[in-house]
């Protein structure tokens, strides 16, 4: 068995998000473009000593069961009868409470990582169902690139390689609760959403204009309403040039898209000035 083992964790972002009404089961029925990014952790497995320990470079996140990456290693551990000692350190370069997957890009890591390192040789639709477990983004983490998520976001299409996006990332100084987020969420609140069937055509196409025209977030209805500075940064990087600006996930992290690489580096030169959490990203597709 290897000592160590490096994965690699990109951040995930939404170009579209639509919110198609409440299940019975009290989760919302999505319908979302999901996309990797540049940006992304690095964690290192490395098997032997006693019981799982967490450590991190970043004091916000936990180093006990509950870190998301913890408890992917005791999910593995306990569903396939490995009694090992496990060492997980988290280079943790996506900030935390973004809307960026963080904990589950995290969690899919060490999935990967114990697949490997032990020999399971797990099927893709394995790991994804291991890690639905875990929570709802953790699928699209294992699967990667550019997908079409439905349900609770774990009913994936991957899509083929398409344009690379090169995009400002920008995350504020506060936090956006996920769970408040969707239960204040009104379908009727809505003005204008996402055309997903478009989208995916001006994907194929390769069609950046047009894919700019359906990057919307219908979550952005409520989020905006509590914390109005989503709405200035939306409105800051369409002074830069963006071709679209939209919230990510449940927030509050904009992602601005642009029309070439040099666009994107000035309009983050900017943005840097005004927010410390700014980032220059790209596309990040599954070869990568």
């Amino acid at each position: 068995m290897q000592e160590r083992l490096v994965v690699e964790a990109p951040a995930k972002i939404n170009l579209t998000l639509n919110v198609l009404g409440k299940r019975d089961d009290g989760y919302h029925e999505l319908e979302t473009v999901m996309q990797q990014i540049s940006l992304k952790d690095r964690i290192t497995l490395c098997p032997g000593g006693e019981g799982i320990k967490v450590q991190s470079s970043s004091a916000a996140i936990p180093g006990d069961e509950a870190n998301l990456a913890w408890q992917a290693a005791r999910l593995m551990f306990e569903e396939f009868s490995i009694a090992a000692g496990l060492q997980i350190c988290i280079e943790k370069n996506i900030p935390v409470g973004a809307g960026l997957a963080g904990g589950s890009t995290d969690a899919a890591a060490v999935i990967k990582g114990i697949d490997r390192l032990w020999g399971l040789h797990l099927s893709p639709e394995r790991m994804c169902a291991l890690g639905l477990k875990l929570g709802s983004d953790v699928p699209f983490c294992l699967v990667g690139g550019t997908a079409l998520a439905r349900g609770r976001g774990e009913i994936l299409t991957a899509l083929p390689e398409g344009p690379r996006l090169e995009m400002v990332l920008v995350k504020p100084d506060f936090q956006l609760s996920t769970a408040e987020i969707y239960q204040n969420f009104r379908l009727g609140q809505v003005k204008s959403v996402p055309d997903n069937q478009a989208f995916l055509e001006a994907w194929r196409r390769c069609d950046i204009m047009a894919l700019a025209a359906q990057m919307k977030n219908v979550l952005e209805s409520v989020s905006i309403s509590r914390c109005p500075e989503v709405a200035v940064i939306k409105h800051k990087l369409g002074e830069c040039r963006a071709l679209a600006s939209l919230m990510s996930g449940s927030g509050p992290s904009v992602v601005g898209l642009f029309g070439s690489r040099e666009e994107a580096r000035q309009a983050w030169k900017i943005m840097k000035d005004q927010y410390e959490e700014s980032y220059l990203v790209s596309s990040y597709g599954r070869g990568d």
